[in-house]
């Protein structure tokens, strides 16, 4: 086993002190994720909002319901992973393609825990990570030309489509100094769906796993 898969999985085990018995749990998408999936069946749940076919697909196989969020009201707290993270618990996420969806869940929860392992922490978004940003097919190249003359490069991720059936450009070499105004500033682009940068919907709990344990952070 790696040491970053056993760092995701030490993640994965700090987040259950967060779940309680009974609760609907919002539940994310991703490698870390994916090891939080597995001790679930530990806890009796009254069911999840997952954030992706794919995590519906997992839980399902658990045994676990699925329930519309439509129907499950504010949910107490939604767990995910995150591409990049910042000294104040501000996000890049997308890379598995799912930011919409993920981003909604986690603005309709009281309280987002963030899973992440030390190679994830930045100082500046953006730098390594693109920012995923979903796009309306039919704009997809109105708004690559808008993030060029941002001093962006969009690349088109191919063969690949969101579970609400929209397209994604990964934007290398955004400017993310301030991420809550280049938030905005994307979702204000005719023809985005929804931008990876989670500022508004930051993380209100890190676990921050490394080989000295998990440090947990909190804003």
């Amino acid at each position: 086993m790696s040491d970053q898969h056993a760092q995701k999985q030490a993640a994965a085990k700090a987040a259950l002190q967060y779940i309680e018995e009974d609760m609907i749990l919002g539940v994310g998408t991703g490698s870390t994720v994916n090891c939080l999936i597995e001790l679930l069946p530990t806890i009796r749940l009254a069911g999840a909002v997952a954030s992706s076919q794919v995590t519906e697909d997992k839980l399902r196989a658990l045994g676990i319901d699925i329930i519309d969020l439509n129907f499950a009201g504010t949910l107490d707290v939604y767990i995910d992973g995150a591409d990049e993270v910042n000294a104040n618990l501000q996000l890049i996420k997308g890379g598995g393609g799912a930011l919409t969806r993920e981003k909604i869940v986690a603005a309709a929860s009281k309280k987002f825990i963030c899973m992440v392992d030390d190679s994830k922490s930045v100082e500046i978004l953006g730098r390594q990570f693109p920012v995923p940003i979903e796009v309306l097919p039919q704009a997809r190249s109105y708004v690559a030309r808008q993030l060029v003359q941002m001093g962006a490069e969009p690349v088109y991720r191919e063969d690949f489509v969101t579970d609400y059936g929209n397209v994604i450009l990964d934007t290398y070499d955004l400017d993310v100094s301030d991420p809550s105004a280049l938030e905005q500033q994307l979702n204000n682009i005719v023809g985005v769906v929804c931008n990876g940068i989670f500022a508004a919907n930051q993380a209100d709990v890190l676990l921050k796993a490394s080989s000295n344990g998990v440090q947990v952070l909190t804003r």
